[in-house]
């Protein structure tokens, strides 16, 4: 309910209780979702829960996890806002604003990290660090969309006369 920093201050929250907790997904599969909802427009914990809960359980589980996600918000938002203006000076607010941002940002790190060694697994560490600069040039000077340089890389990928995984799998027939 209190997703302070917004949905990407969630998502190694929710990277836990997927992927770690209840295993309904693994760490590539997770990955997927993530660009994928990074692609599309709306909240991204909204269309991460419907998805997960659309896997999990059908219709019925989207549903109901796009409701859990956005209902309980709904009603914090309006008790929050109708008090906020009387307490937003006081000092255990702000302290407490200060203190929850460091651990969003660990939390995001802990993720990036294991995404980054995930694809270094995947590509190798020079390819991996060519790409991050390079996408990191494009998001900082270029004020390239996500969505966009995550939708080109999806449709090299589409593009590709050779699956990423289909040498991994030819070395290892050879070698075995």
């Amino acid at each position: 309910m209190l997703g302070y920093g917004g949905g990407p201050a969630s998502i190694p929250l929710v990277h836990k209780e997927v992927v770690d907790k209840y295993q309904w997904m693994d760490d590539n599969e997770f990955g997927d979702l993530l660009a994928l909802a990074n692609t599309l427009p709306g909240p991204i914990a909204t269309k991460m829960a419907g998805y997960i809960g659309y896997r999990v359980s059908g219709w019925f589980g989207l549903v109901n996890a796009v409701l859990a996600t956005i209902i309980p918000t709904i009603f914090l938002m309006i008790i929050l806002l109708t008090s906020l203006s009387t307490i937003q000076d006081a000092g255990w607010v702000q302290g407490m604003t200060s203190a929850v941002m460091p651990v969003v940002a660990v939390m995001l790190a802990v993720l990036t990290w294991q995404f980054f060694h995930k694809a270094k697994q995947g590509m190798g560490w020079a390819q991996t660090l060519a790409m991050s600069v390079v996408i990191f040039l494009l998001l900082t000077y270029l004020n390239l969309h996500p969505g966009i340089i995550i939708g080109l890389l999806l449709l090299a990928t589409v593009g590709r006369k050779e699956h990423p995984h289909s040498r991994k799998e030819e070395k290892k027939e050879e070698e075995g």
